[in-house]
């Protein structure tokens, strides 16, 4: 069974889908399920994130490499969970005792964990892992408390930037190899591509399902602007300001002045997504992941597509995923997690071996994704790379502008309670991209009084 998204692609969009977000109940939570020790005195813990048997490929993988890790660690017992974050499950399993002992959470999870004390402290224990140094310290700080105590730790990045039709751009009379570095010129791409006709697209995004918030956010952090910031110990919308009105005056004036966006709105990722595979579309905004995705679904060939930095240099949104520990698990089962966590995602003494993994697999090597996230700094991300460079079978030289991007924008979380923030902002992009009259100043006067709202609950 084939699926629409790549597995970081879907669970992004599975938690842009549930517009009420996390709920996290303040009940006691842990795993009840007995003493920290398995069969034969081996410390057993619980993990998620075993993909599903309909993602093969990806279920080999993982279920490899807990049994070389077993090998390796005979003293550690893994018992792996399928499934990753299902917010809607959450609650029930903390207040049920069933939260493994290692679990899976978005960029978007932490800061409530935290607050509640729904994850182990793990400062003191994270310290002695190797190359915990080596990690992206603003990717650490996701899983940071006020305080300062650290309870989790960042496995997977991305950040958006511009996915665009090499073939498109030469038609166009573009220079593919220098994609768009501002709005501006990406307006002006989107004139010349547009004016091929046949009902071609110059630039596209997305307006409903929480995903036009979601891309709205990417556009407000391009422009410099926030969508909240912190006010003493409360949070507050930060985006009824000029540089919020630049963004959307720029989305009118290529929607209507232009009309290089195409007549058709409201879309969400997989109508894009099946534009752009099918040479209808010259670009969008997007992360590196959705390549493959365009590939395997949507009839597209790796060649046909690069990736640039977001336009205008200012900032980029920024997401990902980790694993945090349950807070009842004993210091053990905390030593032991840490471990499996570190062996299996933080490893750079595996980068080979992982990359050949892929190859072998017929995956994709080269992409700024998958199999290797650019969670790294120094003189690991230098490792990460030529190893990458080594094994490529895509052409990696399509995505050296994002890769350039990545390593001086700006990366910025999503907002707290981003899902309930995009459900309100979905609207602000309906308006400008569905209405030439739409009142800029009076949507986001308005937006921003509901997500205050939001951003009062919370804690």
């Amino acid at each position: 069974m084939s699926s629409t998204w790549s597995p970081t692609v879907r669970r992004r969009m599975f938690c842009l889908l549930l517009a009420g977000g996390l709920t996290l109940g303040v009940t006691a939570c842990g795993s009840d399920s007995g003493d920290s020790t398995g069969t034969g005195g081996k410390v057993k813990i619980t993990v998620t994130g075993q993909p599903p048997t309909s993602q093969p490929f990806e279920r080999s993988v993982f279920d490899a490499d807990v049994k070389e890790f077993e090998e390796t660690h005979p003293d550690i017992d893994i018992e792996p969970h399928e499934g990753f974050m299902d917010p809607k499950t959450f609650s029930a399993k903390l207040a049920g005792g069933q939260l493994e002992d290692v679990y899976y959470v978005y960029f978007t999870d932490p800061a409530q964990i935290i607050s509640r004390r729904q994850a182990a402290d793990i400062t003191e224990a994270a310290k002695s892992l190797k190359n915990f140094n080596d990690i992206k310290p603003e990717l650490l700080d996701n899983f940071r408390s006020a305080d300062g105590r650290l309870y989790g730790l960042p496995t997977m990045n991305y950040s958006l930037g511009l996915l665009y039709s090499r073939p498109l751009f030469q038609k166009a009379g573009l220079d593919p190899n220098k994609p768009p570095q501002t709005w501006d010129e990406v307006r002006e791409a989107a004139k010349k591509i547009a004016a091929l006709g046949n009902g071609t697209v110059g630039y596209a995004d997305y307006s409903k399902n929480n995903q036009g918030g979601w891309h709205l956010t990417g556009w407000l952090y391009s422009m410099g602007s926030e969508v909240a910031r912190k006010d003493g110990d409360k949070w507050v919308a930060a985006f009824d300001n000029d540089k919020a009105k630049a963004a959307l005056n720029q989305l009118r004036a290529m929607r209507w002045d232009d009309d290089t966006m195409g007549s058709k709105q409201l879309l969400e990722a997989q109508d894009v997504q099946r534009m752009m595979g099918a040479g209808q579309l010259g670009m969008y905004m997007a992360a590196p992941d959705n390549v493959p995705v365009l590939v395997k679904q949507f009839n597209g060939k790796y060649e046909d597509y690069g990736v640039a930095g977001m336009p205008g240099g200012q900032g980029t949104l920024l997401g990902g995923e980790g694993y945090m520990i349950n807070p009842k698990a004993s210091p053990e089962k905390i030593k032991a997690g840490l471990e499996w966590v570190r062996w299996k995602y933080l490893n750079p003494e595996r980068f080979e071996k992982h990359v050949q993994q892929y190859v072998d697999g017929k995956q994709p090597v080269g992409l700024p994704a998958e199999p290797t996230p650019d969670i790294w700094q120094g003189a690991v991300r230098d490792q990460q790379l030529a190893v990458k460079a080594k094994h490529a079978n895509v052409p990696a030289e399509n995505f050296q502008s994002y890769v350039d991007t990545g390593s001086r924008i700006k990366g910025s979380i999503e907002p707290p309670n981003a899902q309930q923030v995009y459900a309100i902002l979905d609207s602000v992009m309906q308006a400008v991209l569905t209405d030439r009259n739409a009142n800029i100043d009076q949507q986001l006067s308005s937006a921003e009084s509901k997500v205050n709202g939001v951003l009062a609950q919370v804690k």
